[in-house]
């Protein structure tokens, strides 16, 4: 069995929900099954169905949780006013927790094959959207919604590439440098100081 860790997510529902994000990011949708889901949970399967009735009320559940779980790690609506920062804090987040950004693009993906999802993948990006405003707004960033929604885009891109296998080094050069474009900062300087 692989290794799973549900130190700080209790015994209960939030248990579950963690482990559903595990099993997802680990074998995708083909093996969420509620077995798997209490195995690695350490339960017995059947309550997973007392707490959730269905497995696609078990999806949702565990997509909100992994979207609340992630902006309140990441910090978005309180982010810090230094690029370093702000850079570890993303780097830290999508290193220590590589599971909740999986299940979440396992997620995006299924809602393209299953529309009954499309509203839940909506709301994660609603969240995530709206949190980065509220952060961006806090600091005097300019820009309101749309600045956010192209922060995020750009930031959700390099998620993607950092789980993907992406150099790392060219993952944290691109955060400062989107830090540097939002803060309004010289040192963003031009498309070249990225060094592609």
């Amino acid at each position: 069995m692989e290794e799973f860790v549900s130190a700080g997510y209790g015994t209960g529902r939030e248990a579950l929900l963690a482990a559903t994000v595990h099993v997802v990011a680990r074998k995708g949708l083909r093996g969420l099954t509620y077995r798997a889901v209490a195995e690695i949970a350490g339960v017995n399967n059947s309550l997973v169905a007392h707490h959730f009735g269905n497995r696609d009320a078990l999806i949702e559940a565990a997509l909100e949780w992994s979207v609340s779980r992630s902006i309140g790690l990441s910090g978005l609506e309180n982010l810090p006013s230094d690029k370093d920062d702000f850079c570890r804090t993303l780097m830290a987040l999508i290193r220590e927790n590589p599971d909740l950004q999986t299940f979440q693009y396992e997620m995006i993906l299924e809602a393209r094959r299953r529309p009954e999802l499309a509203g839940a993948v909506r709301r994660l990006y609603e969240s995530y959207i709206s949190a980065l405003s509220v952060g961006l707004s806090r600091l005097g960033i300019k820009g309101g919604p749309g600045a956010a929604q192209a922060a995020f885009a750009a930031l959700d891109g390099l998620v993607l590439q950092l789980i993907a296998g992406v150099e790392e080094e060219g993952v944290e050069r691109a955060i400062r440098y989107l830090w540097g474009v939002l803060a309004g900062s010289d040192e963003a300087g031009s498309l070249s100081s990225l060094e592609v």
